[in-house]
């Protein structure tokens, strides 16, 4: 039986998506808390890896995709926490 390899980009790609995927699924079927911070924070997570995975192989359209979903996902943690940006 052949290995299976995964190169880093990858592996950190596939975790980001699966954080991603991982959050709007527990969202959709309401297992996570209502207040939304879990949502938000494995988004932002996942987004940043997802983006650095884009980055690594220089895939600029999914670098500025993530790097967006990263910072509305910060945007939407902070309103959740009501912290105000000044």
């Amino acid at each position: 039986m052949e290995s299976i390899s995964i190169d880093y980009s990858n592996l950190i790609g596939t975790i980001g998506v699966g954080l991603i995927l991982l959050a709007y699924f527990g969202k959709t079927a309401r297992l996570l808390p209502k207040d939304e911070k879990l949502f938000y924070v494995l988004n932002i997570i996942g987004a940043a890896l997802a983006c650095y995975a884009s980055y690594l192989i220089n895939y600029w359209p999914f670098v500025v995709l993530e790097g967006m979903w990263t910072l509305v996902s910060i945007y939407g943690l902070m309103k959740a926490m009501r912290i105000k940006m000044t």
